[in-house]
């Protein structure tokens, strides 16, 4: 069975528009090279009622769940204290967490920097080579950082203790025809390939309507029949299929 996940991306300042959130694609991108299917992407407020509720849901219907966010020293830093809560569990000063933090940042550890280092009871630590605050794991849950760097970080480190499946894989044929002359015929075509998916996206570019037919699989050549037969599908409704 195909591994799968979720992310769920905390944050107040990605709901208001003051971010943009640059997370979600590069994670995006490393579920398919790494064979998990991304299934639901969610963007949730800094509350703690909001993020108990979406990480108990996801954790439940997921292979793996990552968080993005709130997991600093601040009033809105609450990621770490509600995932805890979710999971029924007390949260506690994390003894190697404390280490790294003495380690960093040596006298100038106040006591808002020494709050991350409280980590959910029986939580795994994840290391954070950059700014060395550790994020963690409970169950199949990982809680990463917010900010893109050191989530990537974050991230590489622990690819490890995913399982997943064979890459997922892309192909895209793109042609200058309307996506309403090819929806019929393009649903049978799908409904011949049932190994793969196809996604139609229009565009209108120089004032000229056209579509990017992309397929999306893990066998290789599923996804060459299906690409074939698009093409072969753009020429009888007069189109000029161009590979992506």
């Amino acid at each position: 069975m195909t591994a799968t996940a979720a992310v769920l991306i905390i944050g107040n300042e990605i709901l208001s528009g003051r971010t943009q959130d640059a997370n979600l694609q590069y994670l995006a991108k490393r579920m398919g090279e790494l064979g998990i299917r991304l299934n639901q992407a969610r963007i949730i407020p800094d509350g703690t009622a909001d993020i108990i509720t979406a990480v108990q849901d996801l954790a439940a219907t997921h292979t793996y769940v990552f968080t993005t966010g709130g997991i600093g020293f601040t009033h809105d830093d609450i990621t770490a204290v509600s995932v805890a809560k979710a999971f029924n569990v007390g949260i506690e000063e994390h003894p190697e967490a404390l280490r790294l933090l003495q380690d960093y940042y040596g006298d100038a550890l106040n006591e808002a920097r020494r709050r991350m280092a409280l980590i959910p009871q029986g939580a795994t630590l994840i290391d954070n080579p950059i700014s060395k605050a550790p994020a963690f794991q409970i169950q199949n849950v990982f809680v990463l950082a917010g900010v893109p760097s050191v989530m990537q970080a974050m991230f590489e480190g622990l690819v490890g203790r995913l399982t997943g499946g064979k890459p997922i894989q892309f192909a895209a044929v793109s042609c200058k025809l309307p996506e309403g002359v090819l929806a019929d015929d393009l649903m049978l075509l799908q409904d011949r390939h049932p190994d793969v998916e196809i996604g139609s996206y229009p565009s209108f570019k120089t004032g000229i309507l056209g579509v990017s037919l992309v397929v999306r699989g893990i066998d290789t050549d599923s996804i060459a029949r299906a690409t074939k037969d698009i093409s072969d599908m753009i020429r009888s409704l007069g189109g000029e299929p161009v590979k992506e």
